[in-house]
């Protein structure tokens, strides 16, 4: 029998005072950029030999554990990957404030268990390196706060993006310890409040947007690190969630089930066969135009990697359309949990009210190769205009010289999209590639050179090279030119491509151009430094 969500209500902004973490020391200029960066420590606890995951051996089928081929220090620790598919280690998260040229102005250190006045029951918030799908920026509805995910755990933890959340532990999953996902918001004031939930067991919670006028958060992410069927809470907790921001300090928090925001399902939508639904709603970007939440899939074998909206007036019919005029945010959840769907052990959502946006990709995951789409994130310019950062497919072949898939993709990079008003239809117009060196190593500080070889190397070089670009925020200019700046993502024979430093770019476009224009070309702004990822950029909050 179907279980009906409780709809979540709305909370006004004059209610209860939030509780309050201490204040950053940075002025948080409206207008200036924010970059979030995961900062490595090495970790002492592991060593040549120490067992991975974390309790391996002790779940109910006693998963066989791995035992580390390398220590903690970077970036060798990361060969582990070979012995351990869910590993990674928390690590503090850096906010950069920087100038739209990209001059440094200042920086911010994200509460974490590093510092020394933070204790185990202070508001705190780490990341998982190397996890590079996590820590986008989104500015909220009105502009006044920055929103984006991390987990509470401390730093040097292992594998916590794929172990399961306290409320909703699946017995399945091999990494036995438990840790909520945390959404951090911060105002101009510098202030940090935090909420947490129990969504996204088993995998990571990426991206978050504060809709102001309700007080509430729209959340993206994964879930799911255990067998099939996967459990009713991991259903639950996948994909596009609604939650409502919390007004305590977390060790007062005590989050219930996860509440679902919307859902898609390849087998109802589109007649393909039925997958794990959790991994058809593997959304990576959440975005919010025109009172309008849209998502964003790019990674995985199931499910379509495109663009969606959550269609909250049934307007879309074989899983493909356009939002209804005069739509409103969504601020309830009216899906229902089925364990049986179409007949079959094959827990899902009912009814399925997300919707591909008409024109992108209807593809399935499973025929993804070096040549179709990886989208990432997604910035509006207009009603009419909509560019996608794509990262490219993360093939790290190499011919001697270059990456070459890498070096070939023509998706990777900015795609435009415009509005076609006859066929009431999204197209592609073009990608905008050039700068971005796709596929070309390049040497970076204090990195190792060379080959990453021996027993647990990849027997590829160590330097990265761009594959494509995940995060991406933009402006509109008095000249009607837009301004794009976007993180890239990178290949390598690393062991785990995540962990590579990366850059921050940016390019200006003709608005109204529908071909290529001549001479638009991507320039580096930053570098990350050995030891350092890029992973989110926004406007600082306040920014209108």
């Amino acid at each position: 029998m179907a279980i009906l969500l409780a709809s979540v209500g709305s909370l006004a902004l004059g209610g209860p005072a939030l509780a309050d973490s201490p204040q950053t020391d940075s002025q948080l200029r409206p207008g200036d950029l924010l970059v979030s960066t995961s900062v490595f420590s090495n970790d002492p606890n592991i060593v040549v030999g120490t067992p991975l995951p974390p309790g391996c051996g002790t779940n109910i089928y006693n998963t066989p554990c791995g035992f580390a081929v390398a220590d903690g220090t970077y970036p060798y620790v990361f060969n582990n990957d070979t012995v351990d598919s869910h590993f990674g280690i928390t690590s503090k998260i850096v906010l950069q404030e920087l100038n739209p040229g990209g001059h440094l102005k200042g920086s911010i250190e994200v509460p974490n268990s590093s510092q020394n006045d933070i204790g185990p029951n202070t508001d705190q918030m780490v990341t998982s390196f190397s996890s590079k799908s996590e820590l986008s920026l989104n500015l909220s509805t009105a502009g006044n706060y920055v929103t984006f995910m991390g987990y509470k755990a401390a730093v040097d933890t292992s594998d916590v993006s794929n172990a399961s959340t306290p409320g909703v532990v699946d017995v399945t999953n091999p990494v036995v310890p438990t840790y909520y996902r945390v959404v951090a918001q911060l105002g101009q004031d510098g202030t940090f409040h935090y909420t947490e939930t129990n969504a996204y067991s088993g995998d990571n919670g990426r991206a978050a947007i504060l809709n102001e006028a309700d007080n509430l958060l729209y959340t993206a992410g994964n879930a799911g690190n255990g067998n099939n069927p996967e459990p009713q809470g991991v259903v639950l907790g996948a994909g596009a969630q609604l939650i409502q921001p919390s007004a305590l300090p977390e060790s007062a928090q005590v989050p219930g089930q996860p509440t679902p925001l919307a859902s898609f399902n390849v087998t109802e939508q589109l007649g393909y066969p039925k997958e794990k639904v959790a991994k058809d709603n593997n959304f990576r970007a959440v975005a919010v135009y025109n009172n309008v939440v849209y998502y964003v899939k790019g990674s995985g074998s199931n499910g379509v990697d495109t663009v969606y909206f959550v269609d909250t007036n049934n307007s879309c019919a074989g899983g493909s359309g356009l939002p209804a005029p005069g739509a409103s945010l969504p601020t309830a959840s009216s899906l229902a949990y089925n364990a049986n769907e179409g007949g079959k052990a094959n827990p899902g959502l009912t009814p399925q009210n997300l919707c591909i946006l008409k024109g992108f990709p209807t593809v399935s995951a499973k025929t993804a190769d070096d040549t179709t789409d990886y989208p990432f994130g997604i910035w509006f310019a207009g009603p009419n205009t909509i560019y996608v950062a794509d990262e490219g497919a993360g093939d790290n072949s190499f011919d001697g010289s270059q990456y070459s898939a890498a070096a070939t993709s023509t998706s990777a990079g900015v795609q435009k999209w415009v509005f076609d008003s006859v066929t009431q239809s999204w197209k592609l117009a073009y990608t905008m590639q050039d700068g971005l060196n796709l596929g070309v190593p390049y040497a970076v500080a204090g990195y190792p050179t060379g080959i990453n070889g021996g027993s647990s190397g990849t027997g590829l070089p160590w330097a990265p090279g761009t594959d494509g670009l995940r995060n991406l925020v933009g402006r509109v200019n008095d000249d009607g030119t837009v301004t794009l700046w976007a993180v890239t993502s990178t290949v390598s024979g690393s062991g785990d491509q995540g962990a590579d430093p990366d850059k921050l770019v940016t390019i200006t476009d003709n608005l109204e151009a529908t071909a290529l224009p001549t001479g638009e070309k991507f320039r580096t702004l930053e570098t990350a430094p050995a030891g350092t990822v890029l992973r989110g950029v926004s406007f600082t909050p306040g920014t209108h």
